[in-house]
């Protein structure tokens, strides 16, 4: 299925599904971590996350774009 851009809220309430949670915000930047250590940046200031973006923040989790898409879905 094909990456579309995504809300801010969104991408944020799947990091807090997998276990992700807001550390600060600096700005318009909102930055949260996981139970590792391993931190995630979201900019809370665009309208939609573009997919470019979308496709970094999916690296970084570690997960595949269908497990994101499910997860966005039941949002």
């Amino acid at each position: 299925m094909k990456l579309k851009p995504v809300s801010p809220k969104k991408v944020v309430s799947v990091l807090i599904e997998l276990g992700y949670s807001p550390v600060r915000q600096k700005g318009s930047h909102l930055i949260l971590r996981n139970d590792k250590g391993k931190l995630s940046v979201v900019p809370m200031h665009q309208k939609d996350i573009g997919v470019s973006l979308l496709r970094e923040i999916i690296r970084e989790l570690g997960i595949t774009r269908e497990e994101f898409l499910a997860l966005c879905r039941k949002k």
